[in-house]
């Protein structure tokens, strides 16, 4: 057989001859996905339809294809299918004409609710927290990562097995199977249970490492970007730090955190931290997984909360962010709203955005675009700030002949003063607490205040 450049069979064939060019299709296989929103009565209607956008965006992160909607809007959930008994048939007529073969729930569904309605419409049946679960399982990168979303999803697996698992039936006795007669569910309840066990001890010592980096750190000017999924953290500190970080414009693109310095000039420099990004009804089991890679957020200084200023529904962004952070106890936390992609918004949306909040709360704001370096000055200025904020302005009196020491406090502080005699250099600056603790400790050194 003639071969081509490549080694393979010669893309000439005689014509007439009826040879596959490919046996075997290697692509991933695309879910036909039908969505259904339950929000309850009274909900404004476009916040309906946002949520429904923000479903289809997670399916398609997942992977997912879909091929048709349905809502519903419910006083309280049926304890059988979550919607009521004609929707979910009017469901099963929707899946068999659009050929689906994965719905997908905006809620999160009972282990029951999803069995009945899986044997009803007998197709695979998902919830929010599911997908949320499975789009942060293929994102994840780092190993410490890796281990938070599988212990996020065992914890959700384990009171649904019965659901995931009926198609095993009890082992029957026989030859070498006599004995206690455990089912297969139990079994799968004592090793995933064991699993649970032994993910909780690792992260715990992952958790401990990361409070020995903390330590190291310690002194340094700490701020933690959080907020809502793709409102342009990564990018920001991409743009801030000049540091090579995967950005894409999805949900949840990255799920490891990321420390990066970022000069602020006059001196100052912050070490920055990209958590992960959070989302309406995020599965508590991972908000609990993620708690120890959310801990660099409790130990910042200050919290840049990043919000997308041209997402039209901003505002229920933010309050999903206020609330999870209030869940982790960092309601109270120095905050700083960082409105990013002003770039898309015109200068009278602006303008009212700015009006908006200031009417709102006194809490800082500044108005970026992580495509316009110029605009970041603002987040550069407004943190030198909070570190001289933090800084004692002293004059700290060196004899001439200590050069490292006169050296240790320009490449530490911020020097505004110098006076030289002949034998002491009187340096007037704002220093850090710690290194002013280093310099007390120093003989022939005088530190008085400014």
């Amino acid at each position: 057989m003639q071969n081509d450049s490549n080694g393979g069979p010669s893309a000439a064939r005689a014509e007439g001859t009826d040879i596959p060019t490919q046996l075997i299709d290697l692509q991933t296989p695309v879910d036909r996905t039908v969505l259904v929103g339950a929000p309850p009565r009274g909900m404004d209607q476009r916040l309906v339809d946002e949520h429904l956008i923000e479903m289809e965006r997670l399916t398609d992160t997942a992977g997912g294809e879909v091929v048709g909607t349905l809502t519903q809007r419910v006083d309280r959930p049926h304890p059988r299918f979550f919607i009521g008994k004609g929707k979910a048939e009017e469901l099963k007529t929707l899946v068999d004409e659009s050929e689906g073969d994965l719905v997908i729930f905006d809620e999160e569904l009972s282990p029951a609710q999803g069995k009945n309605l899986e044997e009803l419409l007998g197709v695979r049946v998902m919830d929010r927290s599911e997908l949320i679960l499975d789009i942060f399982a293929t994102r994840a990168r780092s190993h410490e990562a890796r281990m938070q979303v599988e212990l996020a999803q065992l914890e959700y697996l384990l009171p649904r097995l019965r659901r995931m698992w009926s198609h095993l039936s009890r082992i029957r006795g026989g030859i070498g199977l006599r004995g206690p007669g455990e089912t297969q569910l139990e079994t799968d309840r004592r090793l995933i249970g064991k699993r649970i066990g032994d993910l909780k001890s690792n992260l715990r010592d992952v958790a401990k490492a990361r409070e020995i980096q903390r330590r190291v750190r310690q002194g340094a000017f700490r701020a933690a970007l959080v907020g809502y999924t793709n409102a342009g953290k990564s990018s920001l500190l991409r743009a801030l730090s000049g540091a090579d970080l995967f950005v894409e414009d999805r949900l949840f693109a990255t799920l490891d955190s990321a420390t990066r310095a970022v000069d602020l000039g006059s001196g100052h420099e912050a070490l920055i931290t990209d958590t992960v990004g959070f989302i309406r009804k995020l599965p508590h089991h991972l908000v609990a997984s993620f708690r120890s890679t959310l801990e660099e957020a409790r130990e910042a200084d200050v919290l840049m909360h990043v919000i997308d200023a041209s997402h039209t529904d901003w505002e229920e962004q933010r309050e999903v962010v206020i609330g999870v952070l209030e869940s982790l106890d960092l309601g109270e936390a120095n905050k700083i709203l960082v409105f990013n992609k002003v770039d898309r918004i015109t200068h009278a949306e602006q303008d009212a955005l700015q009006a908006r909040i200031r009417a709102l709360e006194g809490i800082p704001a500044v108005f970026v675009s992580a495509h316009d370096p110029q605009s970041l000055d603002a987040i550069r200025e407004t943190l030198t700030a909070r570190i001289r904020a933090k800084l004692s302005e002293v004059v700290v009196r060196i004899p001439v002949a200590d050069g490292s020491t006169i050296a240790a406090l320009y490449r530490e502080a911020e020097v505004i003063e110098r006076v030289d005699d002949a034998t002491t250099v009187a340096l007037t600056a704002r220093v850090p607490v710690p290194f002013l603790g280093r310099l007390r400790s120093k003989d022939g050194i005088r530190i008085e205040e400014a």
